[in-house]
């Protein structure tokens, strides 16, 4: 009985980089790998095993090395932080950059197998192998746009949605969202806008008497405030509030539904009510900053 041939780790890449680099040029993988495996004189079902294993590599986390980080120059800004980001973009990356990198040594950085690229890629050149996910939501774009377009563009996701149904489309909200995102199709927001600095351009700005440093050795030493708003079923909701600025913690706050002078005051004086006692004898030394200085 003769001895199994071993082959290079070496003989196995290059093998297995010829099947990834080739198998569009072929039928299927397995015709692929049938044709390079005679010019590598192994079996094909060995091949298709080196195959696969290097395949599990690249999708199970296999990071490039020092010497192999060009394609990760790219990546780095692709992926900020390591999130993943959707397949469809992934794909989209590989296809720009494979002429410069080539698609195995980017497929190893985004941690995607390359079958999955070519896969994608094959999809795209043969519209008749896309799937029918594909074709659905092609076909529920163009709903979509309809249904926005036919009420002057102010439809969001939920009336959309609730047309689609009246009109017999069975489809999920988070379907229609998903396609009006991809199109860039918003709703119009009822209301508008609450300002709420509203300055007088006779009057002096008010100093910046910190100067920018929000820093404080001590607390009751600095204090910064300021007011916002919340939009309820009842109306505007204005918000105001000091923060200490040595414990990060809010020191006074009041709640009203129309912005006056008062309410803010209110704001500072529980905050010098909640720490008169512990801030006894260093009221002088307190600075207190707002959004207009």
């Amino acid at each position: 009985m003769s001895k199994p041939v071993k082959y290079s780790p070496e003989v196995r890449e290059r093998a297995v980089r010829m099947v990834l680099e080739h198998q569009d040029g072929h039928s299927s993988q397995w015709a692929a790998i049938e044709s390079i495996a005679g010019k590598i004189g192994c079996t094909a079902e060995t091949l298709r095993n080196w195959v696969r294993r290097a395949e599990c590599a690249g999708a199970g986390g296999t990071r490039a090395s020092a010497g192999q980080r060009d394609p990760a120059q790219g990546v780095g800004v692709f992926r900020p932080g390591g999130a993943r980001p959707p397949l469809q973009a992934m794909t989209g990356f590989v296809a720009e950059h494979r002429d410069a990198y080539g698609v195995e040594p980017i497929c190893r950085v985004l941690e995607i197998a390359p079958s999955t690229y070519y896969s994608h890629a094959a999809r795209e050149a043969d519209p008749e192998a896309r799937p029918d996910r594909w074709w659905r939501d092609r076909a529920l774009e163009v709903e979509v746009c309809r249904v926005w377009d036919e009420n002057r563009q102010v439809y969001g996701v939920r009336k959309v949605w609730k047309q689609l149904l009246r009109e017999g489309w069975q489809v999920a909200r988070c379907t229609v969202e998903r396609l009006m995102r991809r199109l860039g199709l918003r709703g119009v927001i009822r209301g508008k806008g609450v300002k709420t600095t509203v300055s007088d351009k006779a009057q002096p700005c008010p100093l910046d008497r910190v100067n920018r440093q929000f820093q404080a050795e001590r607390p009751n030493a600095l204090w910064v405030s300021d007011f916002t708003y919340v939009s309820t079923w009842q109306g505007m909701v204005y918000v105001a509030f000091v923060v200490d600025v040595y414990a990060r913690r809010i020191v006074g706050w009041k709640a009203s539904t129309s912005m006056t002078t008062d309410f803010v005051l209110d704001a500072l004086e529980q905050a010098l009510h909640a720490r008169q006692r512990e801030a006894a004898g260093r009221g002088r030394d307190r600075a207190i900053g707002g959004q207009r200085g």
